[in-house]
């Protein structure tokens, strides 16, 4: 069976646990991948984000749901943002109240262990963030094209903190670019460095090798 993504993440990981199907770029927007599934024989199945489906109400395309055992996934994946100007405080007070703060520091968590790793969609890099009970999980990954050579790891980390109010120049500290006006620093502290100490963790095991080659052989192809 050939399976659609133009993910290497998605590639990277089911063809180590799949290693009978075949894995087939496919590109463009939603309506166009789920056309193109529909209208040729050249794809069994694609893989998409189900957080896109859902958001289009079209959750009866979704075949199967892929947990974290199968395919971790992409840092800040379903995750939504509002992107202001640095130091806007009108704007930023404006749009505090959107914050959810789970989302926020899974989503700082996870993108201080991308930026940890110098990593970007040309290298298969994965994430699975769960807070639970105050604890901060991450689990991160980082895997060869063809999924044979990869490296996965987890930590955690309490997040429980009190909000305290911080006016002055601390007021809109960022956190691996985020804001978050209504979450308590000392959280957002603690899920970037859960981030960098297990991207550190994984660069002391030789992920750093391991994606200078897949960037090397995704560049050459």
């Amino acid at each position: 069976s050939v399976i659609g993504t133009s993910s290497l993440r998605r590639a990277a990981q089911l063809k180590k646990k799949f290693p009978h199907l075949e894995f087939r770029d496919i590109r463009g927007n939603l309506n166009t991948r789920l056309k193109k599934l529909d209208e040729k024989e050249d794809f069994s199945a694609i893989i998409l984000a189900a957080a896109g489906l859902k958001r289009m109400g079209w959750e009866n395309r979704i075949g199967q749901l892929l947990g974290p055992e199968d395919c971790l996934y992409a840092v800040g994946q379903g995750a939504l943002a509002v992107e202001v100007r640095a130091k806007d405080q009108e704007i930023l007070n404006m749009v505090s109240a959107l914050h959810d703060a789970d989302t926020v520091l899974c989503c700082i968590a996870e993108r201080a262990f991308m930026k940890r790793l110098e990593g970007g969609c040309s290298v298969p890099v994965a994430v699975n963030t769960l807070l639970k009970d105050g604890q901060l999980y991450l689990t991160g990954a980082v895997y060869s094209l063809d999924g044979s050579d990869s490296l996965k790891e987890t930590m955690q980390t309490s997040v429980t903190y009190a909000h305290q109010n911080e006016d002055g120049p601390n007021d809109d500290v960022q956190h691996v670019g985020i804001t978050a006006k209504n979450v308590p620093g000392q959280a957002q502290e603690a899920a970037e460095n859960l981030g960098v100490e297990l991207a550190g963790l994984l660069l002391s095991k030789g992920a750093k090798h391991i994606l200078s080659v897949a960037r090397q052989l995704n560049d050459a192809r």
